[in-house]
């Protein structure tokens, strides 16, 4: 008897490879790595010592607030979320040790809010070879940007603005405020920011039909002299002006702007849409006077039905024991990041694979809960495609109001 019962379980598994090989019935698939009947565990590497810990510090802190708010209510699917971190201090070298560490020993099921330029930038080949998910890339490099991934780039998913996408939304919105503009003067800098700004620029220009005329400008004042661009920009009578630059650059040339007495709108990155760059451009101090509006993007918005959501982060905050980054920005991006991780998961039925997650993402546009929509279908990986645009307002106390409100690109 116990010979036959030992030949029917051979007989039993010969029959079940045999259906598996003919195709007649698939293998279960196992969860991926990471993944246990109770909890989901993610991490990252991120700066939280160090000069950049001010941000890298606040931003985790708003990933694990909004995983608390998950896990007391129960997890996802009867799954607690854990959160393992690594400090890289915004160092490449060791952001990819990190990662590879959270990948290989840690056996992380997700990236959730990788963080910071050099990390990313360094890291980013390995994680689509890989295939691991990864949610928030807390930068905008290039890099990121997909028209249509395929392949592992499928498995990287920006939310905050990247610099292509950012371009074209400047000029969608610069014909939006000022539609009989029919010229556009570009200064951009040699960097992964004027590059990749002036990328989308020069994209929607295109579709558009307007005439765009660059130049490039220095980082800071140095080799190429913001006098003469701005000069021959300024000659060209363009209708707007856009700088497709980080902050500090911005500053320098809207100072040769004000002095030139140049009359156009300028419009610039999300970056500059902050207190101290509205200080530096209308404040009492201020470098442009009255000469021109300024305009920048604002990809996080607490107004109108965003308050309640803004309300609920800082719950969660104050629950978390952080009650004094109830107004951090880097802790909303944070939070932000969880928010976006968990979407993903609660829309995953069934085995929690890596695919499975992957293909939940693109199923459905999500909405930021402080901003605008994303939306991933078709290997769209655009970052961030609606923002609300700002101008710069001293009689504001953030120095900014709303031109435009949260509103997305209508690509031509």
């Amino acid at each position: 008897m116990k010979k036959m019962l030992i030949v029917g379980f051979v007989l039993v598994l010969a029959m079940t490879n045999f259906a598996f090989a003919a195709g007649t019935q698939e293998a279960p698939k196992a969860a991926a790595q990471g993944v246990t009947a109770t909890s989901v565990l993610v991490g990252n590497a991120a700066a939280t010592s160090g000069f950049f810990a001010t941000v890298g510090g606040p931003f985790n802190d708003g990933i694990q607030a909004y995983f608390k708010r998950i896990n007391d209510a129960g997890g996802v699917n009867g799954r607690l979320i854990d959160f393992v971190h690594y400090d890289d201090e915004f160092n490449a070298s060791k952001g990819i040790a990190a990662t590879e560490r959270l990948v290989e020993d840690d056996k992380v099921f997700a990236l959730v809010g990788h963080f910071g330029t050099p990390t990313v930038g360094a890291t980013l080949g390995y994680i689509r070879e890989k295939g691991i998910p990864m949610v928030y890339a807390a930068t905008g490099i290039g890099d990121l940007f997909r028209d249509k991934a395929v392949g592992g780039e499928r498995a990287v998913f920006p939310v905050q603005p990247i610099y292509q996408t950012e371009g074209r939304w400047m000029v969608a919105k610069a014909l939006e405020m000022f539609p009989q503009a029919k010229k556009i003067g570009v200064f951009y800098t040699n960097d992964d920011a004027g590059q990749n700004l002036l990328w989308g620029v020069e994209n929607y220009a295109k579709q558009a039909g307007v005439q765009v005329v660059v130049r490039q400008t220095a980082l800071s004042e140095g080799n190429i002299s913001p006098a003469a661009q701005v000069t021959a920009i300024k000659s060209e009578g363009v209708d707007v002006v856009i700088a497709a630059m980080n902050q500090g650059p911005f500053l320098t040339l809207v100072g040769e702007l004000s002095s030139q007495n140049m009359a156009a709108p300028v419009f610039t990155s999300y970056v500059s849409s902050n207190i101290t760059v509205a200080n530096a451009l209308y404040g009492a101090n201020g470098i442009v006077g009255k000469k021109f509006d300024t305009y920048a993007g604002a990809w996080v918005n607490l107004s109108g039905e965003r308050a309640k959501n803004y309300e609920a982060f800082v719950a969660d905050m104050t629950a978390f024991g952080k009650k004094d980054l109830g107004v951090n920005a880097y802790a909303m991006a944070g939070w932000i990041a969880g928010n976006f991780f968990v979407e993903g998961l609660k829309r995953v039925q069934g085995v929690l694979t890596w695919d499975a997650y992957i293909n939940a993402l693109e199923s459905a546009p999500i909405s930021n809960p402080l901003g605008g929509v994303i939306d991933y279908s078709d290997g769209k990986r655009w970052g961030t495609q609606e923002m609300a645009l700002l101008k710069a307002d001293m009689t504001s106390a953030l120095g900014w109001s709303e031109a435009l409100p949260i509103s997305g690109i209508v690509l031509k």
